[in-house]
């Protein structure tokens, strides 16, 4: 990870008040995105009882259809996190500049990806 401090040379960028806003208002938008996902998920890796009558290869579908959805389930889970994470560092001096390189993260990214903590350059 890269040490970014003010010797650096790497804090001119500083992201408006405006910019802030917007990318706070795109984090909680996606959030509420996040939160809707993630209980559909949840409802659809509940446990199928075996005393529910289907099929044997409906069963069999079933368990592999809820192997995919707890996949899907921590994916989601996980950008929710990194929404949180975004969310917290957003009144630092240090948000929006890449983690690895320093460079300023654009705009345009963070507000596609509030939880990015890296440019496009870095995270390829």
């Amino acid at each position: 990870m890269y040490d970014v401090s003010a010797k650096d040379g790497f804090n001119c960028h500083m992201l408006s008040n405006d910019e802030k806003e917007n990318i706070k208002a795109a984090i909680h938008k996606k959030a509420e995105e996040l939160d809707a996902r993630i209980l559909e998920y949840r409802e659809l890796t509940k446990p199928i009882p075996p005393s529910e009558a289907i099929g044997r290869v409906s069963r069999m579908d079933a368990i592999n259809n809820k192997s995919v959805n707890e996949a899907a389930l921590r994916q989601a889970e996980k950008l929710r996190a990194g929404l949180d994470r975004a969310l917290q560092r957003l009144g630092e001096d240090r948000f929006g500049l890449c983690t690895r390189c320093g460079e300023a993260i654009p705009t345009g990214r963070l507000l596609l990806m509030p939880g990015a903590l890296t440019c496009v350059r870095c995270a390829g």
